[in-house]
C-alpha cells in the first residue's frame, strides 16, 4: 500500500532529490504505509513527524520546498552533509520548529526571511555554508532563540542589534562580511534648570552680618556644583542602561584554538529568592559537586541551581571550572544547556533548566508503586538522544569532548522524556590528532 498522506509524499520528494552514496535511506519505502519507520524519522503518539535528523550522512543534493507541510515537525538535523542549493522559503512553514540544523553544508542564497516565523524555534545554526546576502531583520522577533550561528558564511551588510539579537556574541557572526554596528554615543546633556535663590540665611542674635551671607551664597553655588557633578555620571549611566540590557555576563577565559560563548552572571541574591534560600525542602538531589535545589526565577521560569560544597578544595574549583568551559563549548539539544552561574568569594553555583522528570536512574530505582515504569518506546527514545548527545561530543563539537562519567544519574529527563546529557565535571578536551584517549579519573 503505498503512503498516501502530504507527510509522507514531503519526505520521499527529498530522498529523490538526495544522493545516498551510504545507502542510509534504503528503509524510506514510499510504499510503506507509514513513514515512522523509516530510518532517522521519528513520530509523536498521533503518528505526526516530529524529528528528521539525517546528520552526517555523506549526503547530497538539495533541500526541497515540499518539506513545508511537515507543520509538526520539531527537528530538522541535516548537519554535515554536502547538501547544496537554497534554503526554501516553505520551512517557514514549520511554526513549531525548535531545532534547525543546517550547519557544515554547500547551501548557498540568501537566508529566507519567513524563518522569522519559526517563533518557537531554539537553536538555528546554518554556519559552515556560503549563504549570502543579508541578515534578516524578521530574524531577531524570535524570543525564544537560544543559540544563533551564522559565522562562516558570505553574509554582508548591518547586523542587527535589537530585539533577541542583542543576546549573541560576535562570535554567533563570525568570518562574514558583516557590518559590526557603532556604539552611539550618548546624546549631550541638557543644562540644568536654573537653581532658585537659597533661603536668605537668618542672621545671629547680635544682628546682621555681611559676611555670613557671602559664606550663604557660597555655600549654595558649591551645592549646585556639587550636585550636576554627581548627576551628570548618572545621566550617562541611565542612558546607557537604558539601551544595552540588563543581564550581567563574563568572557570564559579562551583557550587559542577554542572560542566560547558568554554566560548570564546571576547574583547571589536572585538565586537565594528562587530557592527560598536554598531551603532544604527544594532539594533535588546530591553528589560529588554538592547539592542541586529546584529554583524559580523572577520571570517564572524553573531551573536546577547546583551549589558547591562550602568546603571547597582545589579538585572541586578545578570541576566548578571544567564544566563551565565544556558546556559553554557544547552546545546541543541532547546536552545540559548551562543558563548561567554565580560566583562570589564564598559560592560557587551553576544555573541549568530544570527537567521535569529527574535522571534515568531516579525513574528506574526511585519510582513509587503507583507509578507505572517506562515502556519500550520511551526507554528507546532515551537511548537514542543519550547516544545523540555524547555522539556531537565525540564527532561534532570542536574540540571534542570525552564525558568520563556516563551513567544513569547523569542522564536527565525532561518533560517530554528527552534525554539530555548531563554533569561535565570530569569531562576532558581530546586532540582532533588523537585516535585513541583514556578515560581514566586520575
Amino acid at each position: 500500500m503505498v503512503f498516501c498522506g502530504k507527510t509522507g509524499d514531503a519526505l520521499n520528494a527529498l530522498r529523490t532529490n538526495l544522493l545516498d552514496p551510504s545507502n542510509v535511506l534504503q528503509s524510506w519505502d514510499p510504499t510503506l504505509v507509514n513513514p515512522c519507520t523509516w530510518f532517522r524519522v521519528t513520530c509523536n503518539n498521533k503518528s505526526s513527524v516530529t524529528s528528521v535528523d539525517l546528520g552526517n550522512f555523506n549526503l547530497s543534493g538539495q533541500l526541497v520546498t515540499q518539506l513545508g507541510v511537515l507543520t509538526n515537525l520539531q527537528y530538522l538535523e541535516l548537519y554535515s552533509n554536502n547538501i547544496s542549493g537554497q534554503i526554501p522559503d516553505e520551512l517557514g512553514n514549520l511554526t513549531n520548529l525548535v531545532s534547525l540544523e543546517l550547519y557544515s553544508n554547500n547551501l548557498s542564497g540568501p537566508i529566507p526571511r519567513t524563518l522569522g516565523k519559526l517563533q518557537k524555534i531554539r537553536f538555528l545554526r546554518l554556519n559552515n555554508n556560503t549563504l549570502s546576502g543579508t541578515i534578516p531583520v524578521s530574524l531577531t522577533t524570535i524570543n525564544t532563540l537560544q543559540v544563533l550561528d551564522l559565522s562562516n558564511n558570505d553574509l554582508t551588510g548591518d547586523i542587527p542589534v535589537n530585539g533577541s539579537f542583542s543576546l549573541f556574541t560576535p562570535i554567533s557572526f563570525a568570518n562574514n562580511r558583516l557590518i559590526v554596528p557603532a556604539l552611539s554615543p550618548p546624546p549631550p546633556l541638557s543644562p540644568p534648570p536654573p537653581l532658585s535663590p537659597p533661603p536668605p540665611l537668618s542672621p545671629p542674635s547680635g544682628g546682621p552680618s555681611n559676611g555670613n551671607s557671602a559664606t550663604g551664597a557660597i555655600a549654595g553655588g558649591v551645592a549646585a556644583g556639587a550636585a550636576l557633578l554627581f548627576a551628570a555620571p548618572a545621566m550617562v549611566l541611565a542612558y546607557w542602561r537604558k539601551r544595552k540590557p540588563q543581564d550581567h555576563f563574563f568572557d570564559v577565559p579562551e583557550d587559542p584554538e577554542v572560542h566560547l560563548g558568554q554566560l548570564k552572571r546571576f547574583s547571589l541574591h536572585e538565586l537565594q529568592v528562587a530557592t527560598d534560600n536554598f531551603s532544604h525542602k527544594n532539594i533535588l538531589g546530591r553528589g560529588g559537586f554538592g547539592k542541586v535545589y529546584k529554583g524559580c526565577l523572577a520571570d517564572g521560569s524553573l531551573v536546577a541551581v547546583k551549589r558547591q560544597k562550602e568546603e571547597r578544595t582545589q579538585g572541586g574549583e578545578l570541576q566548578f571550572r571544567t564544566e563551565v568551559e565544556m558546556i559553554s563549548m557544547a552546545e546541543h539539544r541532547n546536552l545540559l544547556r548551562l543558563r548561567g552561574f554565580c560566583m562570589t568569594p564564598t559560592e560557587r553555583l551553576l544555573v541549568y533548566p530544570y527537567m521535569a522528570n529527574g535522571s534515568v536512574a531516579s525513574c528506574l530505582r526511585e519510582r513509587s508503586e503507583s507509578q507505572s515504569p517506562l515502556d519500550w518506546s520511551i526507554r528507546k527514545q532515551i537511548a537514542l538522544g543519550s547516544a545523540r548527545g555524547l555522539a556531537y561530543l565525540h564527532d561534532h563539537c570542536d574540540p571534542k569532548i570525552i564525558h568520563r562519567d556516563v551513567k544513569a544519574a547523569n542522564i536527565l529527563l525532561d518533560e517530554d522524556f528527552e534525554a539530555v546529557v548531563g554533569d561535565f565535571g570530569l569531562a576532558k578536551l581530546m586532540d582532533d590528532k588523537d585516535t585513541h584517549v583514556t578515560t581514566a579519573v586520575r
